[in-house]
């Protein structure tokens, strides 16, 4: 989402706003707190900036707590680091564990981070984008991850398990 250029309040007034510091030249949205479609002010107060990826996922209700808990919710240091907690929830869902787990599992510690990380840059490699969306979405993430350790298994001489969990059962929402 490309910032709507009938917003007049810009991004440094914001940042002064709550007082922080953020570096203007990252790449991170004017995001409204109670929506312009549900009469949301164009003042700093009414806006985060987010990165594109957060400002399309976020709640769009007119009520401000709601945003504010979404973002306590969902916080993280690093940018875009919530996309990737997200893939690897999603890795969670399909296989039934975590990747912590499957590398726990491996008996991968820090020492062998260097191994992991060059196999799943290999592993971006054979990914690719949604038409029309510029990010790597959950699932491909967790695709990634699950690629990443059938690849590390391959080179270490063992099966990957194939355990797929049902994680949709409408029984459970009925």
């Amino acid at each position: 989402m490309a910032d709507d250029k009938r917003i007049r309040t810009t991004k440094k007034q914001i940042v002064e706003y709550w007082e922080q510091y953020v570096d203007e030249k990252r790449n991170l949205e004017r995001c409204h707190i109670i929506p312009r479609s549900l009469n949301g002010e164009d003042v700093p107060s009414n806006f985060v900036l987010l990165c594109s990826r957060c400002h399309l996922d976020n709640p769009n209700v007119a009520d401000p707590e709601v945003m504010w808990d979404w973002l306590r919710a969902y916080k993280v240091s690093f940018y875009d680091t919530f996309w990737i907690v997200q893939g690897m929830k999603e890795y969670e869902k399909i296989y039934g564990k975590s990747f912590k787990e499957e590398l726990k599992a491996r008996k991968i510690d820090e020492s062998d981070s260097g191994e992991i990380y060059d196999i799943m840059k290999e592993q971006v490699s054979k990914a690719s984008y949604h038409f029309g969306d510029p990010h790597l979405n959950v699932a491909t993430l967790a695709g990634i991850i699950r690629m990443t350790i059938k690849e590390y298994d391959k080179r270490h001489g063992r099966e990957t398990e194939r355990k797929v969990k049902p994680y949709i059962r409408l029984a459970e929402y009925w």
